[in-house]
């Protein structure tokens, strides 16, 4: 008798492009962790007809406490915006993707992470990255990437 395994993974991953006014640009890439209420909006989220809204926003911030499974949050958010979601039916990736104008989330950006409200709500994950230095004139895009196994 052969014993199968099966077995179900999420890996997320942040990738961020900082284009400043004189048209230089910056880029940041690192693996994140799925946090604790990440996994049981993930179960809400296939069973459970009460679950949260959607994941469609994405938060940044200054913090830049290391990253534990048992955060809710970021540890000093400045600002999110609403994300945009992306997927290829019949493929195991999706994407949600978020563009910081001008003017918007001005600061020494070290933290991110991707949630289910424009305030407050539940974190899918975090991520804690080499400061982005985003001046007022600066634009920032964020895409995180989560592929399902």
């Amino acid at each position: 008798m052969t014993k199968m395994k099966d077995g179900f993974k999420i890996k997320g991953s942040f990738n961020a492009v900082l284009r400043h006014k004189d048209g230089s640009v910056e880029v940041r890439r690192k693996d994140n962790l799925i946090l604790n209420g990440g996994f049981d909006f993930i179960c809400d989220a296939i069973a459970n007809s009460s679950r949260g809204g959607v994941m469609g926003y994405t938060a940044v911030g200054t913090g830049t406490t290391a990253v534990a499974a048992t955060q809710t949050g970021l540890v000093s958010e400045l600002t999110r915006l609403a994300a945009t979601y992306a997927h290829t039916t019949g493929t195991k990736v999706f994407t949600l993707s978020t563009y910081f104008a001008a003017g918007v989330a001005t600061g020494a950006i070290t933290e991110a992470g991707i949630c289910n409200a424009s305030s407050s709500g539940t974190f899918l994950d975090r991520v804690v990255f080499d400061v982005i230095n985003k001046a007022a004139d600066d634009e920032l895009t964020t895409n995180f990437q989560f592929t399902l196994s």
